[in-house]
């Protein structure tokens, strides 16, 4: 080891960042640094810590901004980052985020409107498009799964109520939550939304089942119809 600490001074200006974590580890280095890593090598008249710094400049030195490229946005933009340095970037940061999600699912009880935006916001609140997930409760409000329902556009996605009354079933769920994003960044419920929830409660009541609320999450906030008194 100490031979190889001994050598790092003579590593490339690419190198750096390795050399940083090496010796300080990684929560010593900025975002840009990480990323450096990440990507590897930069191109000719301009390394990988500087082709990192510009990427993260121009997404305003923000991860989660980063995060809503996609791998032909970051090859077309960048010269030097070609489709196996975007699909590093992109899978990095969806760990990232799974992880934050997961660290939040470790509490395992849904208590309040926060702990579903702290295990949703993760997983859906920077899409550029509409997911729609449930979560399953048992009696004591512990998680038993949690599932996406659906995929949809920027405005909207299509639900099927059937679906979510049998995926809560099959998996012997007293409760559900249901969630969804608003990528607008609105978190006011539109008709729709108030309609597809008074359905889903509708089917629930019909098999026994107990929505304790519709959580719409957006990147910053998010909007609890049982809060709002609206379930």
């Amino acid at each position: 080891m100490e031979e190889k600490l001994s050598r790092v001074k003579d590593w490339s200006v690419e190198d750096r960042p390795r050399e940083k974590l090496l010796l300080s580890g990684a929560k010593s280095l900025t975002n840009a640094e990480l990323l450096a890593i990440l990507m590897g090598s930069g191109t000719i008249g301009f390394s990988v810590v500087d082709l990192a710094k510009k990427i993260m400049a121009d997404h305003h030195h923000n991860l989660h901004e980063l995060g809503r490229s996609t791998i032909k946005e970051l090859t077309k933009k960048y010269k030097g980052v070609g489709c196996a340095k975007a699909i590093t970037i992109i899978a990095a940061l969806e760990l990232g985020k799974r992880r934050q999600s997961e660290t939040a699912m470790e509490r395992q009880m849904i208590t309040s409107s926060k702990d579903v935006n702290d295990i949703m916001k993760p997983l859906i609140g920077d899409l550029s498009h509409e997911e729609f997930w449930i979560i399953l409760l048992n009696r004591a409000n512990k998680i038993l799964g949690i599932k996406k329902i659906s995929m949809g556009s920027q405005t909207a996605t299509v639900v099927d109520v059937r679906q979510i009354i049998r995926y809560a079933l099959e998996n012997f769920a007293v409760g559900i939550i249901l969630s969804h994003n608003h990528p607008s960044g609105v978190t006011k419920p539109s008709q729709e939304d108030k309609t597809l929830t008074d359905n889903i409660k509708k089917a629930c009541k019909l098999m026994e089942i107990n929505l304790f609320d519709h959580v719409i999450i957006t990147e910053f906030q998010y909007f609890s119809f049982a809060d709002e008194g609206l379930i």
